[in-house]
């Protein structure tokens, strides 16, 4: 974006906010919502410019954003909302754009997952054109400043996204710090951003990629483990790492660093909650959902949003682990358990988000 469109852009920001008042019962940028959604400055909205393929499963959407758009450091995640069937879902995605990108345009790379309706319906059914609704940047799975001298990242499977957002932004700027990165797939052509990744590596020396391939030669393999990390990477102990992928890697590497006293030096990012165990107080109860008068028994560990939906409930739901607050409802008497932290809490009336809640005892919830 040059300087004469940045000056516009932010004119047009003032200007909305500061006639909204002026202008009821609609605010001023729902007005001008109804000519270009992407005028919008509260209800950001982005506008889906190209869908670039990438394996099999995966699809990168090219956007661009609307004017409340803050724009974003590499490593964030963005919640994505899209419309299926007149409901809207939203899911988190992690932005796989160069922070600061000169036309403006951020990208998302969505798998899509068998079983999920969302992420099937980004990757395979999204055309140009597209309107998809958008938060701000969010996150804290970033490298920060200044950025450390030697870095480590270790990922799988989808996990290379927020990573290739951090490449993206050191490449853009013409050099890579010392670089390690350790990816895990099933095969070198499932590999997200292969290509990409490949080129980095032959056109700067300092950045050493190691690809592991769990599939190889058409057999099951053992996913890379951090018993072969000494090997890949003889000193990490020295580096700053990165690591995102499925649940089970990433506990095996906290718990790596933890052992070896290096948990300083380690990020992690999960899009799914670490649940704890109980600490005393209830171990789940009879979970009642007053409106409908559904009832069922619910162990400690069960949130109660799959309790619901298990029940055939119109349960109400947004990321699934505790971020966005789309799942909220009133707790009408009894007690709840927080699945993040393990402790028990809850007074009537109070908002819980049910899916990162389970019973603590017997339960009603207002649905």
């Amino acid at each position: 974006m040059n300087f004469a469109a940045s000056v516009v852009s932010w004119s047009t920001r003032g200007l909305v906010r500061g006639t909204s008042l002026l202008t009821t019962p609609l605010r001023l940028d729902e007005y001008l919502a109804l000519a270009n959604p992407l005028w919008a400055v509260r209800d950001l909205r982005g506008r889906v410019e190209a869908v670039l393929p990438e394996t099999p499963d995966a699809t990168t959407l090219v956007l661009r954003p609307g004017l409340g758009w803050r724009g974003h450091l590499p490593g964030q995640y963005v919640r994505v909302g899209t419309e299926i069937d007149g409901v809207l879902h939203w899911r988190m995605f992690s932005l796989s754009s160069p922070a600061g990108a000169r036309d403006g345009r951020i990208r998302i790379t969505v798998r899509a997952s068998p079983d999920g309706t969302v992420s099937r319906q980004l990757a395979h059914r999204t055309v140009p054109g597209t309107l998809l609704w958008l938060s701000p940047a969010r996150g804290g799975f970033v490298l920060g400043r200044p950025v450390p001298r030697r870095l480590l990242f270790l990922t799988a499977g989808s996990g290379i996204t927020p990573v290739m957002a951090m490449l993206r932004t050191l490449a853009a700027r013409g050099r890579l710090p010392d670089t390690v990165m350790a990816h895990s797939a099933p095969t070198r052509q499932d590999v997200i951003f292969g290509a990409e990744l490949r080129g980095l590596a032959a056109r700067f020396p300092r950045f050493r990629l190691h690809e592991h391939f769990t599939r190889a030669g058409g057999g099951p393999r053992a996913r890379l483990t951090t018993a072969r990390l000494p090997e890949v990477c003889p000193d990490w102990r020295e580096r700053q790492t990165w690591a995102c992928g499925p649940a089970g890697m990433l506990d095996d590497v906290e718990r790596y660093w933890d052992r070896h006293g290096l948990a300083d030096r380690l990020h992690t990012e999960r899009f799914h909650p670490v649940f704890r165990t109980a600490d005393g107080g209830g171990g789940g109860g009879r979970v009642r959902f007053t409106e409908t008068g559904v009832e069922a028994d619910a162990d400690a560990s069960t949130p109660l949003l799959a309790v619901g939906e298990d029940l055939g409930l119109p349960m109400p739901y947004g990321c699934r682990m505790g971020i966005c607050f789309g799942c909220i409802l009133p707790l009408v008497h009894g007690r709840v358990r927080d699945l993040r932290t393990g402790r028990a809490h809850g007074e009537e009336g109070d908002l819980i988000q049910t899916c990162v809640s389970a019973a603590a005892g017997p339960v009603a919830i207002e649905l």
